[in-house]
């Protein structure tokens, strides 16, 4: 690795709930992550890797999305 491998060039901003941030809180401590960063990079390294995911339909909004609960647009299609 060089140094810059370590360099974080964006600055991401997110609003969580108040339940999304104890959610990524226990998740950071119980996998003893040194920060919610590297907690949030983590849970986006796995959710990436993951497979099945649908893409968003156009015309979805921010709101659309949690971390608890509703899990998208798909979520209401897929209870259906």
């Amino acid at each position: 690795m060089t140094d810059n491998d370590h360099i974080r060039g964006e600055r991401l901003q997110i609003m969580l709930t108040p339940e999304e941030l104890t959610a990524l809180d226990d998740f950071r401590f119980k996998q003893r992550m040194p920060s919610r960063a590297s907690a949030v990079r983590e849970l986006l390294r796995r959710g990436l890797a993951g497979h099945g995911f649908k893409l968003a339909k156009s015309g979805t909004k921010s709101s659309d999305y949690g971390v608890i609960g509703k899990q998208g647009p798909q979520a209401e299609s897929e209870s259906a």
